[in-house]
């Protein structure tokens, strides 16, 4: 398996845990230790406690909207690799980056921020100057 296959299994991981509503499958996707988060609307969570503590309250939330991914963006630099991604949640397209870590039990996650998307930006067409 490529570092990219093994990054979008991690990512993969992520959000299954987070569609199944499962706490422990969320615990074992982020690393021990050096994580932060940013969830839409939320400031940022420093450290494993904070971040987990987060997640146990989104996935025990009986109202939480399914939530599913697209537009998956790898780059795998040495032992780091982000994931840049449109997260759908209740009619609404975030934009989320996903920052995973080799460690020695594989990749795994240590920085999530996902964000409010208004608008898509469409680049404005080149125009000839002559």
């Amino acid at each position: 398996m490529t570092d990219r296959d093994a990054v979008l299994a991690a990512n993969a991981a992520y959000y299954r845990a987070f569609r199944a509503g499962d706490a422990r499958a969320m615990e074992d996707v982020w690393a021990d230790e050096d994580v932060t988060c940013v969830h839409p609307g939320w400031p940022l969570l420093e450290g494993r406690e904070a971040v987990m503590k987060s997640w146990r309250r989104i996935l025990e939330n009986p109202a939480q909207d399914a939530v599913t991914r697209g537009e998956e963006r790898v780059v795998v630099t040495g032992d780091v690799a982000r994931v840049h991604c449109e997260e759908r949640v209740a009619g609404a397209t975030l934009a989320a980056t996903n920052l995973f870590a080799r460690t020695p039990d594989g990749w795994r996650l240590v920085h999530h921020h996902a964000s409010l998307v208004a608008a898509r930006f469409e680049p404005a067409p080149k125009r000839r100057l002559n």
